[in-house]
């Protein structure tokens, strides 16, 4: 898995995705972006992760859209503009891939994560980020209207009035605003510290067993858009498939045995 903007380490069933097209500020053009996606879908596979960190390599964690290539690729004709919008599907899968990852994806953020950035980590099942960190819809103060699934995800997650709040103001709002709004579960002194947190959090995710937490995303994801019967009954169609692996045997062995459980995902 060679990538020309990602930078990937496995270690301890944890796989960290660093974002590393530093010379642009990791804004997001279509081969980066198709890059994201790739990586995430094949990491769903494997069964060697279990929990994923997604971080930058560059000074700040995303600059957003790539503008200049985007008004590069666009032609004022409606021929034009629809093939502009299929042309620009891999952004649109970039922010899927992650959501629909089997894995769940901590997303680390430090200093600056503008438009797209946002759409990125608003895609993840947990934010961390920096004292320094700042997070900006810019769309609004371009003209433009965010389309990679920000508009749809954060609401979920801070709620619709801090989501329309954000998505209005185009402003850049600080680490000890977006924790108040619900956006990052933590806030840490600096990049060093978040990445020890991150890589605490992931270890202890990575530890339970990986079809459980698997199912759990799985149900997690689609109880955001059904009522909650329909959420319980997926949830115990899962259990009923989970009640038969060999990680609860194995669970109820360990705790008969008084140890850690040992679990292989089967």
């Amino acid at each position: 898995m060679k990538y020309k903007f990602i930078e990937l380490e496995i270690k301890n069933y944890v796989a960290e995705v660093g974002l590393a097209r530093t010379n642009s500020l990791n804004a997001l053009s279509l081969e980066f972006a198709a890059e994201i996606a790739d990586v995430f879908q094949k990491l769903g596979k494997m069964d060697e992760v279990r929990a994923i960190i997604l971080a930058s390599k560059a000074r700040i964690f995303c600059a957003g859209l790539d503008l200049k290539e985007a008004a590069g690729h666009f032609k004022a004709t409606a021929k034009g503009v629809i093939e502009s919008v299929e042309n620009s599907q891999s952004l649109f899968d970039s922010c899927n891939a992650i959501e629909e990852c089997p894995k769940p994806v901590i997303a680390a953020v430090h200093s600056r994560c503008i438009g797209g950035g946002l759409d990125i980590i608003s895609a993840c099942d947990i934010r961390l980020c920096t004292e320094d960190a700042t997070f900006c819809l810019k769309e609004a103060a371009i003209g433009l209207v965010a389309d990679m699934g920000v508009l749809q995800r954060l609401p979920l997650i801070v709620g619709q009035g801090f989501a329309r709040q954000m998505a209005y103001t185009a402003a850049e709002y600080p680490a000890q605003v977006v924790e108040k709004m619900g956006l990052v579960n933590a806030v840490y002194k600096d990049k060093e510290a978040l990445m020890a947190g991150a890589k605490k959090l992931a270890a202890e995710i990575a530890q339970n067993a990986p079809l459980g937490v698997r199912c759990s995303k799985e149900v997690l994801n689609y109880s955001r858009y059904a009522n909650v019967h329909d959420g319980m009954a997926l949830a115990m169609q899962k259990n009923m498939v989970l009640m038969t692996s060999d990680d609860i045997k194995e669970a109820v062995t360990a705790f008969i045995e008084k140890r850690p459980p040992d679990f292989k995902g089967r």
